[in-house]
């Protein structure tokens, strides 16, 4: 993992289209800003997760031979 310590304002590049910039800093809450091509999808970690685990569980939920029926 790479630390870098930046000021409101100051931004970082993650490649060569997205920019993250710290837009401000109240207590111990940090606001940041971030500027990526429509294709790449942004998400919380927390929501990334739950993505995930939907996504696994759709697969279980599969019943092949109710599939075999639809075809």
């Amino acid at each position: 993992m790479l630390a870098l310590a930046r000021k409101a304002g100051q931004s970082i590049m993650v490649g060569n289209d997205i920019e993250v910039t710290l837009l401000e800093i109240k207590g111990d809450q940090v606001k940041i800003g971030i500027s990526a091509p429509t294709t790449v999808p942004i998400y919380r970690k927390e929501i990334f997760a739950q993505i995930q685990e939907e996504n696994k569980n759709a697969g279980k939920e599969v019943d092949p031979a109710k599939l075999k029926n639809v075809f």
